[in-house]
Order: structure tokens, then C-alpha cells, then sequence
């Protein structure tokens, strides 16, 4: 394995596209679910409609196509163009946001009816009871399954090797496989490895952060949480 060093040269590379494109999806991803989500609960009927158009739009349609459509059909039809990797990030956080969505909807609709009971009683206003009482309750059964949208959000930043975004798929793909042919194998399997230790760093992270929210709360993790922190492995 004469060529690692070059292979690993090679691939770091792109890593910094690929962190940057995960962490700006993930980012805009927790800010379209929570806007969404929220808005599926609202009490108006076009806020309902229009959210849930966003949702069912982006979740319908390939997210590929939804990367072509920004790169090159956007420009042509309104004359805006995207610098490359930030349209990659508003694709990424787009189309997982649609998916958030639901996550923070089933989320806040699973908090206990007594609860909104009780900032009733209180005689809290809506936005007070959804800040101080219902979401730090509804945060904590979010956090399992948006451990899985993240890791997802992150293998899907390979697809911004389509539009020439030198990550670390594209590194692979296009510099080392032409270069180091008879070595396929191990390269796709170093590859496999990069993205294998970034979704154990977002599993970590979303370890600690759903433990640090139960404690704030004064509860253990449910059976469910533990599940599906466990599922990500």
C-alpha cells in the first residue's frame, strides 16, 4: 500500500467541501424543519397548505433533479446562479428540511395532552407555551431521528460531485480511480471509511446532546430514543 499517502493527500482535498457542505445543510436543515414543521401545527389553513406543499414537493421529487433544477435551470428562468457549493447546501438543506419537517410535527404532536393543559392554566399565550413548555419537551424525542437525517444528509453530499464540487466522492471517483485503477477496491474502501468515522463524530454529537436534553429535563431517554440512537450504528 505504497500509494496511501496519495490517496489520503488526494481525498483530503475534497473534505473540507464535504464538511461544509454537512454542516450548512445541517444547519439549514434544523431552521426549514422547525419553520415547517411548525407551521403544519398552525391554526391557519394556508400556512398548513403552503407547508405542506414545501414538504410533500421536496420529499416527492428526486434530489438530484432538485440539484440540476438549481444549477442549471434556475439561472436560465430567473437569471440568479448559485456559487457551486452553496447551492449544494441549499439543495442539501431544502430537501432534508422536508423531511425534518414531519420529524418536528410528530414531535410536538406527541408532547402530553396535559401539558398543554397545564400552560393553559397558567394562562401562557401560544407562543409562550410552544417555547417555554411544549418544545423543550418535543426537542428531546426529535433528536434520535434527526441523528439519522443527518447522517443521511451527509451521504447524500456525494451527489454534488454531479455539478463538479471536488468532495470527496468526486476525488475518488474522478482523480484517483483514472489515476490508480488496478487499486478500485481499496479506494472505494477508504472512501467507505471517510464517511463511515463523519457519521460516527454526528452520532457522538447527537449522543451527547439528547442525553445533556433528557437531564435538562429531569427524565431518563425513552425506550424509543434509545433505540434509535442505537439504530444509527
Amino acid at each position: 500500500m505504497e500509494n496511501i499517502g496519495t490517496w489520503l493527500s488526494i481525498l483530503n482535498q475534497g473534505l473540507p467541501y464535504t464538511l461544509i457542505a454537512t454542516i450548512g445543510g445541517i444547519v439549514l436543515t434544523i431552521v426549514l424543519s422547525l419553520v415547517a414543521g411548525l407551521a403544519l401545527l398552525s391554526p391557519w389553513r394556508w400556512v398548513r397548505v403552503i407547508s405542506r406543499i414545501y414538504v410533500e414537493g421536496l420529499r416527492g421529487t428526486s434530489e438530484v433533479v432538485q440539484l440540476f433544477w438549481i444549477f442549471f435551470a434556475l439561472p436560465v428562468l430567473v437569471g440568479f446562479e448559485f456559487i457551486p457549493l452553496w447551492g449544494g447546501v441549499a439543495v442539501l438543506g431544502l430537501n432534508h428540511g422536508a423531511y425534518g419537517a414531519e420529524i418536528v410535527r410528530g414531535a410536538v404532536q406527541s408532547v402530553p395532552r396535559a401539558q398543554y393543559e397545564g400552560a393553559l392554566a397558567l394562562s401562557l399565550s401560544p407562543a409562550q407555551r410552544m417555547r417555554r413548555v411544549i418544545l423543550p419537551q418535543a426537542v428531546a424525542e426529535m433528536i434520535p431521528p434527526f441523528n439519522n437525517l443527518f447522517i443521511q444528509l451527509l451521504k447524500s453530499t456525494s451527489i454534488l460531485s454531479f455539478v463538479f464540487i471536488p468532495e470527496i466522492t468526486r476525488q475518488a471517483t474522478e482523480v484517483l480511480i483514472p489515476n490508480f485503477n488496478p487499486w478500485v477496491i481499496q479506494i472505494m474502501l477508504l472512501l467507505l471509511l471517510y464517511y463511515l468515522v463523519m457519521s460516527l463524530v454526528v452520532t457522538a454529537v447527537m449522543r451527547a446532546l439528547e442525553r445533556t436534553t433528557a437531564a435538562r429535563l429531569g427524565r431518563r431517554l425513552t425506550r424509543g430514543a434509545q433505540r434509535a440512537l442505537a439504530g444509527t450504528h
